[in-house]
C-alpha cells in the first residue's frame, strides 16, 4: 500500500552535516520525498508533536528531555511517499536507542549514545531522527508540520514500479 510518512532530521544530524547522506539513502530505496522544509521548532510546537502518553510512559523529566531536544537547533521535515513507507523507513533509521541500532541503519551507522548514558548526565538521547511509527501518527505527524499545499504530487521515476 502507498503511504506517506514524516521524517524529521534532528538538530545534531543537521549540525553534524548529514543532511544530503540520510536524505539520499531513503531516495536510494525509491521513496518519493514529497515535501520539505527546515524550521527552528518552539517549545509549545514541539509539545504538539510529541504526545502527552510519552510523558505518561516514561515520566515528565524524560518528557521534557525530549521537547527540549527537539527544539535546541534547526530541523528538517519532511514526507516520504512509497510503498509501506512507514515500515520501511522505521527499518532504516534503526531502534530508537543508538547503541542497539543495527549497523547499516542511520542511527548504527551515526550515532552512538545509549540511554543509561544520557540519563546519568540528565540530557536528551541524541538519535538524530524522527520517523512516525504508525499510519495514526503519520497522519497526525504531517497535519502538524505540513499543510496540504506544501504536499506535492508529481512524476517519480518509481511510479511505474507501484502501479
Amino acid at each position: 500500500m502507498i503511504e506517506q510518512t514524516l521524517v524529521l532530521l534532528k538538530h545534531d544530524a543537521v549540525s553534524r552535516g548529514f543532511i544530503g547522506e540520510i536524505i539520499s539513502r531513503f531516495e536510494k530505496v525509491g521513496l518519493k520525498i514529497v515535501a520539505m522544509k527546515m524550521q527552528h521548532p518552539e517549545e509549545n510546537f514541539a509539545k504538539k508533536h510529541y504526545p502527552t502518553s510519552i510523558e505518561e510512559r516514561h515520566g515528565k523529566e524524560i518528557y521534557s528531555r525530549i521537547v527540549n531536544y527537539l527544539t535546541m537547533g534547526p530541523v528538517i521535515a519532511f514526507i516520504l511517499e512509497g510503498i509501506d513507507s512507514i515500515v520501511i523507513v522505521r527499518k532504516m533509521v534503526g531502534d530508537t536507542y543508538p547503541d542497539r541500532s543495527l549497523p547499516g541503519t542511520i542511527r548504527g551507522d551515526f550515532a552512538h549514545i545509549n540511554k543509561i548514558h544520557a540519563n546519568e548526565n540528565n540530557m536528551a538521547l541524541f538519535n538524530l531522527i524522527h520517523a512516525s511509527e504508525n499510519r495514526e501518527d503519520a497522519e497526525r505527524e504531517i497535519n502538524l508540520w505540513f499543510s496540504k499545499e506544501e504536499i506535492l504530487n508529481y512524476s517519480h521515476s518509481h511510479d511505474s514500479l507501484t502501479k
